[in-house]
């Protein structure tokens, strides 16, 4: 498949000095915060970032790591300012969705929780653990992140409750069996712990991982959404002919194409349930892929091309976001095709048939036809 970027695996050591520098300074601006207004600042360079290191052709999944890793590092300082020092050390904040899987690149919605100990420290009661998470997602706001639509976070039920009552959490989702408690779990299974205590996560992921054993069916029901979406009757001959369409004049409707989720998508929950369904404990999609090849769930070249398609994508969605933004608009996932380069047109047909071929492969592995 070919390369949607410049390939910088090997990457100049000009490029690596420009990447280092970017991360070691939004980083030292990070620690040396006192105020949200000064992370607000740290926040705003990160996505200054991002543009520098995608126009200079530095890999998406190199961008995509150093932003995982400094909006932890934001997240973790913002949270080391607002919680009291024996709350901030007992319980485990976490981040959930694209931002857990560490595949977030440009600022979107909040997908945060708080796991609490059973018994909280002294001092701290319930109503001012109310309070923190109310100024944490507020503060979070500030800084870029708005409110999640669906009400994941943390300063929302039920992402934010004791150990003991989270298990419950978990348990009805799995059992209920709802769209409401499948979509939380996916949102769950992707959590990633940026402050506080780790053990209180893996505390329950364990306790999933036992009320999941044997749960093929289930299993099914999880994994079926990602192959929901399918494209246009004949898309894929119309994508191929789109170098032809500026000839045609401005009458020729094009088809719109919804990256996230016709690509996107059903490759990150699809990988996302072959994961949950093998106990793996990775959260990134590339890490689960290269986990599912060693494990010999997936053949290692197919696992290699799904994880080029995922990066491809996400490559495609940042050059199409940051032209947005440089015009002033909204990002989105939906890109019309003859606004892409040739290059681009050609590895975007390449990456949307693997995920054509993967979700034919996710149908027979989980039976999805008898559902």
């Amino acid at each position: 498949m070919p390369a949607l970027a410049p390939a910088v695996d090997e990457a100049p050591p000009g490029l690596i000095g420009l990447l280092a520098r970017h991360s070691r300074s939004a980083a030292l601006q990070i620690d040396a915060a006192t105020s949200v207004a000064a992370l607000q600042a740290a926040a705003q360079h990160i996505d200054q970032t991002v543009r520098h290191l995608q126009t200079a052709g530095i890999r998406v999944e190199r961008i995509a790591r150093l932003v995982g890793e400094l909006h932890a590092r934001l997240f973790a300082r913002l949270w080391a300012l607002q919680a009291p020092p024996a709350l901030a050390r007992s319980a485990c904040l976490l981040v959930m969705g694209s931002e857990g899987r560490g595949e977030q690149l440009l600022k979107t919605d909040q997908d945060n929780a708080l796991l609490l100990p059973d018994e909280l420290p002294a001092g701290i009661t319930p109503e001012a653990v109310a309070r923190l998470t109310q100024d944490f997602s507020a503060a979070l706001a500030q800084l870029g992140y708005p409110p999640c639509p669906g009400g994941v976070m943390l300063s929302r039920a039920p992402w934010c409750q004791p150990l003991s009552a989270f298990k419950a959490a978990l348990q009805s989702w799995v059992m209920g069996g709802t769209p409401e408690g499948l979509l939380n779990l996916a949102v769950f299974f992707d959590a990633r712990c940026v402050a506080g205590d780790p053990a209180l996560l893996q505390a329950a992921r364990a306790h999933l991982g036992c009320l999941l054993g044997g749960q093929d069916a289930w299993l099914a029901r999880f994994a079926a959404p990602a192959d929901q979406f399918s494209e246009p009757a004949h898309w894929f001959t119309q994508l191929a002919q789109l170098a032809h369409w500026a000839h045609l004049g401005p009458q020729r409707e094009e088809p719109a194409i919804d990256l996230k989720k016709l690509g996107l998508f059903p490759l990150v929950h699809g990988v996302r349930a072959l994961a949950l369904q093998h106990g793996l404990t990775e959260t990134g999609t590339a890490a689960r892929l290269q986990a599912l090849a060693e494990a010999g769930v997936l053949e290692t070249t197919f696992a290699r091309d799904l994880t080029e398609a995922l990066h491809l994508l996400m490559g495609l969605r940042l050059a199409h976001q940051l032209r947005a933004l440089a015009a002033g608009q909204a990002p989105g996932n939906t890109v019309q095709p003859a606004a892409l380069s040739t290059r681009e047109r050609q590895t975007l047909q390449d990456a949307l048939g693997l995920v054509r071929r993967w979700r034919a492969w996710l149908r027979l592995h989980f039976r999805l036809d008898t559902l």
